[in-house]
Order: structure tokens, then C-alpha cells, then sequence
């Protein structure tokens, strides 16, 4: 369900998720950034993206999205990764930063609705169902190995050279892609599979 859905069920838990809901997306970025400083890059600090300051990370396409269809993206963390330590291992490590990171805020979302159930303060658990939702499906949609999304730079990490370019040719129409298919709803499936599978983990981590 998209937040705009929620906006005319319930106007006050729109207001109340719809925050967090936006830092989602910052701490996704945030993770590139903190892990590519951690491995050697600094170009995001120097950029001042390592902040949880919403203006310098939201895309208004990506926001839009995030609140229409539960999907989303920020503008993406600057990193040079010909200054990480190790590259190979690097485009991997910093790529799922943002995926583990909202995986993460997922997991504990459901252990507080999980230690407050029951419980009388029904809008905190809608908060924190939608915030694990939402956090599930932006790390099942950056998973799509279609750049320039994560997914395809994790899949970058253990290619070829040759192949590795093949993907960044195609990366300046990535989005128009992206956005086709899931009109079309060619992408529905994946994403189902991809939502599964990580709530099938955090389901194994919970006590």
C-alpha cells in the first residue's frame, strides 16, 4: 500500500509515518557514504553527505515514489571507487550498505511492534509496521540488479572488467528502464521474491 493510500485512511498516521518514512531513505544513503569513508573514500564527507540532513540527500522523483508506491531512491552518495582499499571487495561492501541498513531499521521496527503487541498506543504500532515496511521494499527494490540501483553494483563486485562495463553503458537510462517495467509490472515478481526472502531473515533473527 503506498502512503497516499494511507494519507486519506488515516491523515494523522500519514503525518506521523511519513517522516521516518523520509529517513529511511536518508540513512540508506547515508550508509554508502559511511562505509565508502570507512574503506578508504572521503568524497562524501567532503561533500557534507554524511548528515542525516534531509535536504542534502532527497530526490524529488525518488520521494515521490517512496510515498506513491512505497519505493523510492535519494540522490546517490558520491563515491570514488578507485580510492577504496580494495575495490572489488569495496563495490560490494559499500553498494549493500544501504540495503543492510534498511534491513536493519526493518528488524527492529518489528521487535518494538512485536514487545508493544498488545498494546493500547495503536498509532506508534501503525508508525512501526509501515517503517518496516517500507524499509523491506527499498531494500528489496535497491536488490533489482538493474543500475543504477544496488543490485546491480553488488553484481559489478564479482563480474568481469568487460562486463562490469556493459552495466555502466546502460546505467544513464537505468531509471527510464526501471521505471517501464514496473508500469508494465514486469519487475512484481522479483520484488515479491526479493520482500520474501528478506522477511523470511529478519523472521530467523527474531527471538
Amino acid at each position: 500500500m503506498g502512503l497516499i493510500n494511507l494519507l486519506f485512511k488515516d491523515p494523522l498516521a500519514f503525518v506521523l509515518v511519513a517522516i521516518p518514512l523520509l529517513y529511511s531513505i536518508i540513512i540508506h544513503e547515508l550508509a554508502h557514504g559511511w562505509v565508502a569513508y570507512k574503506m578508504g573514500d572521503s568524497t562524501a564527507k567532503w561533500l557534507g553527505r554524511l548528515s542525516l540532513n534531509p535536504i542534502k540527500h532527497l530526490d524529488p522523483i525518488g520521494t515521490i515514489m517512496l510515498f506513491v508506491f512505497g519505493f523510492g531512491w535519494a540522490k546517490p552518495v558520491p563515491v570514488n571507487f578507485n580510492n577504496l582499499r580494495d575495490e572489488r571487495k569495496g563495490i560490494i561492501f559499500v553498494s549493500a550498505a544501504g540495503i543492510v541498513a534498511n534491513i536493519i531499521l526493518a528488524f527492529f521496527s518489528f521487535l518494538l511492534l512485536r514487545l508493544l503487541t498488545p498494546s493500547p498506543f495503536g498509532i506508534l504500532s501503525t508508525i512501526l509496521y509501515y517503517f518496516a515496511q517500507i524499509n523491506i521494499m527499498l531494500a528489496a527494490f535497491n536488490l533489482i540488479p538493474i543500475p543504477p540501483l544496488d543490485g546491480s553494483k553488488i553484481l559489478m563486485g564479482f563480474l568481469s572488467r568487460r562486463a562490469q562495463y556493459t552495466l555502466e553503458r546502460i546505467e544513464p537510462y537505468g531509471m527510464f528502464i526501471i521505471i517501464a517495467l514496473l508500469y508494465l509490472g514486469v519487475l512484481n515478481p522479483l520484488i515479491v521474491f526479493l520482500r520474501q526472502a528478506i522477511l523470511s531473515v529478519i523472521g530467523i533473527l527474531l527471538p
